[in-house]
């Protein structure tokens, strides 16, 4: 049964194509590139085309047809979002526009001055959230916890190509419990710590809940920590709509007991699946999430 195992898909030679075609053709012509790209995924990569046509047909009742397509428009959608986030961080965020719908909720949280936690998805751009802000005079440093172990050679040349560096600070997951002391001393200093809720990897802890109508495992780690530390939840995305647009949300994570990872968890779900129903192609997960594949 495909897993994911804590690792993203790509190759540097794929991240130099995409910063070679932004350079000399322009972001827009860049995504007549990712034709060629979502046809190979589409036509070679027949395990994840199992899973996410399940997603599409299983869970979202998509006709055979309608799903197929709907496989195709996600790797598409994929490569425009990984497009949209290098050239941005190259230096063009301001050829993209953007709204927020739900800043007072981050502001807010701030003002508490106890840090706060972010739970987010592998659904639309996250990543790219800090440049937006930067418009919004939002000062405020946010640290990703993540299991991604991405090869460092892509991280370093993503670096090296960007016109400003990422502020994002990254808390990695470590087997010996130390990136809790990091958190616990982010969140003293009045800064955010990010998750993102819906990937856990085998072997590591996990809570269940139904999303789109059918029980899933997810990751117990950020709802048993966000529900014991006593600061404000809040549920970010950012979401790519048409053209070069963006849509940021942010929600309050209400009427949370505390210590109660499963409530927490069941107020994700519930957010998540709201979000994946009005953006069904930016959801990015190409394994078994459900566990339903044989």
């Amino acid at each position: 049964m495909n897993k994911w195992k804590g690792k993203s898909k790509g190759t540097i030679t794929g991240y130099k194509i995409f910063v070679w075609c932004i350079r000399n053709i322009g972001i827009r012509s860049s995504y007549g590139v990712l034709y060629l790209v979502a046809s190979y995924y589409f036509l070679f990569l027949k395990k994840s085309n199992r899973y996410i046509s399940y997603y599409f047909q299983k869970r979202l009742n998509y006709g055979y047809w309608k799903a197929k397509a709907a496989v195709f428009k996600s790797y598409f959608t994929f490569g425009k979002v990984l497009i949209d986030k290098t050239a941005i961080s190259a230096g063009l965020r301001e050829k993209y526009t953007y709204e927020f719908d739900g800043i007072e909720n981050l502001r807010n949280l701030l003002a508490e001055k106890k840090g706060g936690v972010l739970i987010s998805a592998h659904i639309g751009n996250f990543e790219i959230a800090e440049y937006f802000f930067a418009d919004i005079d939002f000062d405020c440093q946010i640290n990703l916890v993540t299991t991604d172990q991405e090869v460092t050679v892509i991280k370093e040349y993503l670096e090296s190509v960007a016109v400003k560096q990422s502020n994002i600070k990254f808390i990695y997951v470590k087997d010996d419990m130390s990136h809790i002391f990091e958190i616990n001393q982010a969140l003293s200093d009045n800064e955010l710590i990010c998750f993102t809720g819906d990937r856990y990897f085998e072997g590591s802890k996990y809570l269940e809940a139904d999303l789109l109508g059918k029980s899933a495992k997810f990751p117990a780690g950020p709802f048993l920590i966000a529900s014991r530390l006593g600061v404000p939840v809040v549920y970010v995305y950012v979401m790519k709509e048409k053209n070069l647009h963006y849509h940021l949300y942010a929600r309050v994570a209400k009427n949370i007991k505390n210590r109660d990872s499963q409530g927490l968890l069941n107020s994700y779900v519930q957010n998540l699946e709201s979000m994946i129903t009005k953006y069904p192609l930016q959801w990015f997960n190409y394994f078994d999430f459900w566990d339903d594949i044989d």
